[in-house]
């Protein structure tokens, strides 16, 4: 079975291509608790990715967030 990749998946309100951002394993059970929260106060969080990077998204641009598993086959939702 393929090792899971967590990506946090960022739908900009300008219609632009999604951001992707694969995050670290250890970090996505907080972040998924929390990521309605950011969309609802479009708060300003930074994420840190799998490459070591410290990514600071404004949430007040962001239309449509949610973390995917990059490995899943047969994509239900999403630009795949």
């Amino acid at each position: 079975m393929a090792e899971e990749k967590p990506t946090l998946v960022l739908h900009l309100v300008n219609g632009a291509e999604p951001l992707l951002f694969p995050l670290r394993q250890e970090d996505v059970a907080e972040f998924t608790k929390r990521l309605h929260l950011h969309l609802e106060h479009g708060s300003v969080t930074t994420i840190h990715t799998t490459e070591g990077l410290a990514v600071t998204v404004n949430f007040a641009h962001v239309a449509v967030a949610y973390i995917d598993d990059l490995q899943r086959q047969g994509k239900v939702f999403g630009l795949h």
